[in-house]
C-alpha cells in the first residue's frame, strides 16, 4: 500500500513512525535526483536573474570560456544535501498535512470516500504547509547556492568559509537567514500549486484509465504529471523568485543595494528592467523544471512503492 493511499478496510490513517520515515526517505531521494538533473540550468537561471545578461546562450558560452564545464555544478554540494533535506521536508509536510486534513474531513463528515481529501483548496493548503515547513532550511541553503552561482570569480572558496564570512559580517538573522520572508512567500505559493497540479493530474489519470490505485500508474504517466506540475510551480511564483534571488545575491554591509528589503529589490528590478525583469530567466527555468520535477515526483512515487 502506497503512503498516498489509506487502509480502507480499517478506515484508519497510517500515522506510524515508520510511515513518516518512509515519507522523509522518499523525499530525500527525490531531492537528490532533482539537484543532479537541474543544477546546470539553475546556474544559468541565477545568472540571468542577477546580471544584465539577456541570453542563456551567451551565459553558457561565458561560463565554458571563463570558468570551464565544471562551473555548471558550482554550489552543488549545499543543494545536494540541502535540497535532499528540503524535499524530504516538503513531502513529509505535505503528507502529514494530508493526513490531518483527512482526519478533519472524517470527523466533520465532509468527505465522500475514505481515502481522499478535496483537491481544492485542501491539496493546495497541504502543499502550502510543505512550503512553510521547508522554508527554514531552504532559505539559508538557497542563499549559499545563489551566492556561489552568481560569483563569476575563478577563485574557489569553501562552503565553510562562505558561511563564516556571512555570519561574521551580518550574523544569523540579517546574514544566514537573509531573504527569509520572501522565501516563505515563494514557498507557500510555489508548493501549493506544485502539489495541487500534480495530484489533480494523477486523479485525472486514475479516472480516465480506470486504475484501481495510483500504484497502477505507469512511470511515463508519473513523469508527464511531474513535468507539468513543475512548469505550473514556476509560472505561478517566478516573479517572487526573481525578487528573492536579487535579495540573496546582494552584497552585505555598506555595499548592499537592498538591505534585505523586498520593496527595495522590487523597485530596483522594475526600474532597471521593467516588468520583463520579473520574468528574466524564465525560459531556462521552465526547461529545467520539466526533467527536474518529473524526476522528483517519479523517484518519490517509485521509492514509496519499493518501501511499501
Amino acid at each position: 500500500m502506497s503512503e498516498f493511499e489509506i487502509d480502507t478496510k480499517v478506515h484508519a490513517v497510517d500515522n506510524s513512525i515508520l510511515r513518516k520515515v518512509k515519507d522523509i526517505t522518499a523525499g530525500f531521494i527525490g531531492g537528490a535526483t532533482q539537484v543532479l538533473i537541474g543544477q546546470p540550468a539553475d546556474l544559468v537561471k541565477i545568472r540571468l536573474q542577477t546580471s544584465n545578461e539577456t541570453s542563456s546562450i551567451s551565459i553558457i558560452k561565458q561560463v565554458i570560456k571563463n570558468e570551464g564545464l565544471l562551473a555548471f555544478y558550482k554550489g552543488t554540494l549545499p543543494p545536494l544535501f540541502g535540497v535532499g533535506v528540503c524535499v524530504s521536508l516538503q513531502f513529509y509536510g505535505f503528507h502529514e498535512a494530508r493526513r490531518q486534513l483527512l482526519n478533519y474531513n472524517r470527523n466533520n463528515g465532509d468527505i465522500k470516500h475514505t481515502n481522499e481529501i478535496n483537491l481544492w483548496p485542501q491539496t493546495y493548503i497541504a502543499g502550502a504547509v510543505a512550503g512553510i515547513v521547508n522554508t527554514p532550511v531552504a532559505g539559508p541553503i538557497e542563499q549559499l547556492r545563489i551566492i556561489s552561482q552568481s560569483n563569476k570569480s575563478t577563485v574557489k572558496s569553501s562552503l565553510i568559509d562562505t558561511v563564516k564570512l556571512i555570519y561574521n559580517q551580518e550574523g544569523i538573522k540579517r546574514g544566514i537567514f537573509r531573504g527569509f520572508s520572501i522565501t516563505l512567500i515563494r514557498e507557500i505559493q510555489a508548493y501549493g500549486v506544485w502539489f495541487l497540479t500534480y495530484e489533480t493530474l494523477i486523479q485525472q489519470i486514475i479516472d480516465l484509465q480506470h486504475y484501481k490505485s495510483r500504484n497502477n500508474i505507469s512511470t511515463p504517466e508519473l513523469l508527464a504529471s511531474g513535468a507539468l506540475a513543475g512548469n505550473a510551480l514556476w509560472l505561478s511564483s517566478y516573479p517572487i523568485d526573481v525578487i528573492k534571488s536579487n535579495i540573496q545575491s546582494d552584497k552585505f554591509g555598506s555595499e548592499s543595494k537592498f538591505q534585505g528589503s523586498i520593496l527595495k529589490a522590487t523597485k530596483f528590478i522594475y526600474k532597471t528592467h521593467g516588468l520583463r525583469g520579473f520574468w528574466r530567466g524564465i525560459v531556462p527555468c521552465l526547461l529545467r523544471a520539466i526533467p527536474c520535477s518529473a524526476g522528483t515526483f517519479a523517484s518519490v512515487e517509485l521509492a514509496l512503492r519499493v518501501m511499501g
